[in-house]
């Protein structure tokens, strides 16, 4: 290991011990390089590497700080992970989102307060008013499927479970896109799934709140296999 990771490996060790707290400055660099026995250029790019990471961030004037360490924070390169896979990846996220989500559907079941219940129908209603509109806004109802299934995983009670849930939902927004335009059933069978999982939630019974999920993502999932097929036909 060279002497930039072996520094890295150590202001994570300070953090995880407690040493370097969330929010809390780091010594100067002079001080900070002499306690942990590195030159100061080592140090400054094992922080340009920890900033990237979003481990530590820079303030302007002010100096280097450990940020939050929220997992929405220190996950969101998956996001970057998923992207770059493309399309080759797509159902296999999907796949990962299939089984998330129905359990932070599940979860959530029984953590929804009234009020998040209330706006994730006015979602609903928002939602079927632009799929009555002609021509249909797709990238608003797709906008309006991001709002709910995160309104949804943001009340699963488990914040690493909902940011990567957060993070994945971004890879397969080609795929609800493609959904909503190639076929013409789509639009109203997700709503339909929408309200579906909707009432569950309102009622809530998570048995039939994971059901409902895990079936609303597995539609998705099977039209994207589907226009793969319908695409090496017509390679053929």
């Amino acid at each position: 290991m060279g002497v930039i990771e072996t520094a890295i490996d150590t202001i994570k060790q300070m953090i995880i011990s407690g040493e370097l707290r969330p929010g809390q400055k780091l010594p100067v660099e002079k001080d900070l390089a002499e306690q942990l026995g590195v030159a100061r250029n080592t140090l400054r790019e094992a922080v340009r590497a920890l900033i990237a990471m979003r481990v530590l961030q820079t303030r302007q004037g002010d100096g280097t700080y450990v940020t939050s360490l929220s997992p929405g924070l220190l996950l969101g390169g998956m996001s970057f992970v998923a992207d770059i896979h493309l399309e080759a990846g797509a159902g296999e996220f999907l796949h990962v989102r299939r089984i998330l989500e129905a359990e932070a559907t599940a979860l959530a079941a029984t953590r929804f307060p009234d009020a998040g219940l209330a706006r994730l129908g006015e979602l609903l209603d928002r939602a079927e008013s632009v799929a009555a509109r002609n021509p249909i806004d797709h990238g608003k109802l797709v906008a309006l499927d991001q709002d709910f299934h995160a309104l949804i995983a943001s009340h699963c009670g488990n914040a690493v479970l909902a940011a990567v849930i957060q993070n994945m939902s971004g890879r397969t927004v080609r795929a609800r896109i493609w959904r909503s335009m190639s076929d013409p059933e789509a639009v109203q069978r997700t709503l339909n799934e929408h309200r579906a999982v909707h009432r569950a939630l309102l009622a809530r019974d998570a048995e039939r709140a994971r059901i409902h999920a895990a079936a609303h993502v597995l539609g998705v999932e099977e039209s994207l296999n589907d226009s793969r097929s319908t695409a090496g036909d017509g390679d053929e």
